[in-house]
């Protein structure tokens, strides 16, 4: 399985740039994105930036990293989903039959 890590952009340098995130700092290529600015967040699989991430992306992606973590570990990671935990699934509504329509 390949999972995308969140890593913060600290220097650009053609088409290549060095990044930081939870492993330590390396140069990651940047070919397939417009030159993203020192500072930015960048999606990165196998050492290429894949999409520019807003910081609440960036955020919540490492929440969930930092779930799998625990839970690799055996620990409990019910308040990394705290808004998530008083939520009932919802269909989207083209999934939903007939009687359950909002509109119905």
């Amino acid at each position: 399985m390949c999972l995308g890590i969140p890593m913060r952009v600290k220097s650009h340098h053609g088409a290549w740039a060095l990044c930081e995130g939870r492993d330590g700092a390396r140069m990651v290529s940047t070919a397939l994105l417009d030159p993203p600015p020192a500072g930015s967040w960048v999606l990165v699989h196998i050492d290429s930036a894949q999409k520019i991430l807003t910081a609440e992306e960036a955020a919540r992606i490492e929440r969930a990293l930092d779930a799998l973590d625990l839970a690799m570990a055996g620990g409990d990671v019910d308040h990394l989903f705290a808004d998530l935990l008083a939520r009932e699934p919802q269909l989207p509504p083209h999934l939903r039959g007939s009687g359950d329509r909002e509109d119905a």
